[in-house]
């Protein structure tokens, strides 16, 4: 796909409000990349979209994932099998999603990110005790059957998924949700590496635009974590106004889809 030189400087600004978003709110920015692609950016084919901002996503998350695996907020044996068992539900889920009308998937994209907003609104603070660190038993086939459902949507839509990721590891294993957001960037990095992989296959993926989507996401992420910091005394807020602005995009991209 060519795209202008405006097109990937508009590719910069949009991975910028990404990184920005998601270093100020935590999860849930991300799904606004593919909006932005279609919408600023002007990617005109929908399965480009998913395909590229589910790879910019993936390296996003593995710049996280080293963050928190320094600071040791990672638990990697409740985390690598949830992320396995994901990955054939990714694989799933993006064939599935190459597979509908390009228009069709922007109409569900819309309805999911209302639902994801939706959540944001309802979803209440998860206090739990610490989990030991190896699953067993029946948590590991709660982890399981947690991540291949969350890694077939994840596929389907190319998003990170970490909506559905943290409060399933919270679920499954009662970890402290510090660690659940550290470990779902395990899964967020293997669903999203699944889904471009095989939406790369079918040559929908632009390299050049996710370039500029992570340069930009590097940049947004430096200024949303100083702000972050400043505006930490107003816990909830922020997450509030990122699931309004979700809903109003969610509402445009139906309304666009019918006109």
């Amino acid at each position: 796909m060519d795209l202008t030189t405006l097109q990937y400087g508009l590719g910069v600004a949009s991975g910028s409000v990404i990184g920005f978003v998601l270093a100020l709110a935590g999860g849930g920015g991300s799904i606004l990349a593919v909006p932005l692609m279609l919408y600023l950016v002007g990617v005109t084919n929908p399965h480009v979209a998913i395909g590229t901002s589910a790879f910019a996503v993936a390296v996003n998350a593995a710049t996280g994932l080293l963050s928190h695996a320094r600071a040791r907020t990672v638990r990697w044996r409740c985390g690598l099998p949830f992320a396995a068992s994901g990955v054939a539900g990714a694989v799933a889920g993006s064939t599935l999603g190459k597979a509908f009308n390009g228009a069709q998937l922007v109409v569900f994209f819309g309805f999911l990110m209302l639902g994801v907003a939706g959540l944001m609104l309802a979803r209440s603070r998860l206090v739990t005790a610490s989990a030991s660190e190896a699953p067993a038993g029946g948590r590991l086939l709660r982890l399981c059957s947690l991540g291949a459902g969350s890694g077939s949507v994840a596929g389907f839509f190319g998003i990170g998924g970490g909506f559905l990721i943290v409060p399933g590891l919270v679920t499954a294993t009662g970890m402290p949700i510090l660690e659940a957001v550290g470990t779902s960037l395990i899964a967020v990095l293997a669903f999203g590496l699944t889904t471009a992989a095989n939406y790369a296959l079918s040559g929908f993926v632009d390299w050049p635009l996710a370039a500029s989507f992570i340069a930009g996401g590097v940049v947004g992420c430096a200024s949303g974590s100083a702000l972050a910091r400043r505006l930490s005394t107003r816990p909830g807020l922020l997450e509030v106004l990122l699931a309004l602005l979700i809903a109003f995009v969610a509402i445009v991209m139906i309304s666009k889809s019918f006109s």
